[in-house]
């Protein structure tokens, strides 16, 4: 059984201010994540998997350098998916690892990396499954800046278009689905 406040607390010092500040997030993601997929059963998204990966998709943070929240690592603050990743990867975890790479932004894409000459291995990183996307999804709510504010729709729309049109409407996307004005899709894209 996966046990994420252990594995996080193995990576971050039990009652520090950078551990509260990401298990308050993650909490946060998690409950919007399974809310989330309470509205979308007929795509079966897997529950227990969401709550775990939505208190790890952050685990790589205190690897970058982001002073504003108390990560004093050398990466950009970017990096963090990938640096998540090969921890869980280290871990076994390698399908919790996948949300950790993917969940960044609404998606990153190879073109993204590339274009904008991102510090990022040269690979799609885009969410895949309804797990990923529900995580990615409730992810954008939440600010580990703002403790505890819910962003509106609109507001994680108009962080998202500062990146890209594409993004937005990614996550648009995605809204529509989670709020059942489409229930049918599509989740994901063809990339």
């Amino acid at each position: 059984m996966v046990e994420p406040e252990k594995i996080l607390y193995r990576y971050y010092d039990h009652g520090s201010s950078l551990a509260r500040t990401l298990i308050g997030h993650s909490r946060q993601v998690r409950e919007k994540a399974l809310e989330t997929a309470r509205r979308v059963p007929h795509l079966d998204p897997d529950t227990d998997f969401i709550a775990q990966a939505a208190m790890l998709h952050d685990i790589g943070i205190y690897q970058t350098s982001a002073a504003r929240i108390g990560c004093r690592g050398s990466l950009p603050y970017i990096a963090h998916g990938i640096a998540g990743r090969q921890i869980l990867e280290e871990c076994g975890l390698h399908r919790h690892a996948l949300v950790c790479e993917r969940h960044v932004g609404a998606g990153i894409t190879r073109h993204d990396i590339r274009s904008r000459a991102l510090p990022l291995p040269d690979r799609d990183m885009i969410p895949v499954s309804i797990e990923e996307v529900i995580v990615c999804y409730a992810d954008k709510f939440f600010s580990k800046n703002n403790h505890g504010t819910m962003h509106t729709v609109e507001e994680v729309i108009a962080e998202l278009k500062r990146y890209g049109a594409d993004k937005a409407d990614r996550f648009l996307t995605w809204h529509k689905l989670f709020s059942g004005q489409d229930i049918n899709g599509p989740w994901i894209e063809d990339y």
